[in-house]
C-alpha cells in the first residue's frame, strides 16, 4: 500500500496549486487554483477586434482548459487517498467536461421606450389613485398582526 501524504504537506500544495492557460491565438490568458476558480485573467490587445461573443468564447474555453489541468493535477496530489468518492468524481467531471457551442447573438435592435409599446404589462399608474392617507395615530402591534398581511402602500 502506498504511503499516505501529510496532511499538511498536502493541503500545503493543495493551496499552492495553480493552472495556467493560454488560448490558440494569445489573446486571453488566465490561471485556477486547485477548485478550478479564476484567479487571473489577462486580455490581449487583440480583444479590441473581437465580438464579444468571440471574446466570451475564447474566455470560456480557456478557462476550461485550465480547470482541467487543475483537476488532474489535483487528482494526482489525491490518488494516494484513493480513487472512490465524490471528489474524485467532481475532478474527473471537470477533466472530461466539454462546453456547448453557443449560436451567435442576434444584433440588438433598439429597443422602444414604453410609451411607444403596447404590450408593455407593468405601466406606470402612479397618478391613477390619490395617495392613500397615512393612519390617524400610532398602529398598536397587536392590531397590525391581529389583521394580517396588509396590501398598504408603504411609507
Amino acid at each position: 500500500m502506498a504511503e499516505q501524504p501529510d496532511r499538511e504537506t498536502l493541503l500545503a500544495e493543495l493551496s499552492a496549486l495553480t493552472a495556467t492557460a493560454t488560448s490558440p491565438d494569445g489573446v486571453v490568458s488566465l490561471a485556477v487554483n486547485t477548485d478550478g476558480v479564476l484567479t487571473r485573467l489577462r486580455l490581449g490587445d487583440a480583444v479590441s477586434e473581437m465580438s464579444p461573443a468571440q471574446i466570451a468564447d475564447t474566455v470560456l474555453r480557456t478557462y476550461i482548459e485550465a480547470q482541467r489541468e487543475s483537476a488532474k493535477r489535483t487528482g494526482q496530489l489525491l490518488a494516494p487517498l484513493g480513487t472512490g468518492g465524490y471528489l474524485m468524481d467532481r475532478l474527473r467531471w471537470r477533466v472530461e467536461f466539454e462546453p456547448t457551442p453557443l449560436p451567435p447573438a442576434p444584433a440588438a435592435a433598439p429597443r422602444p421606450g414604453p410609451a411607444e409599446r403596447d404590450d408593455v404589462v407593468l405601466k406606470d399608474r402612479s397618478e391613477d389613485a390619490p395617495p392613500a392617507a397615512p393612519p390617524a395615530g400610532p398602529v398598536a402591534d397587536d392590531d397590525y398582526y391581529g389583521r394580517g398581511p396588509r396590501m398598504d402602500q408603504a411609507w
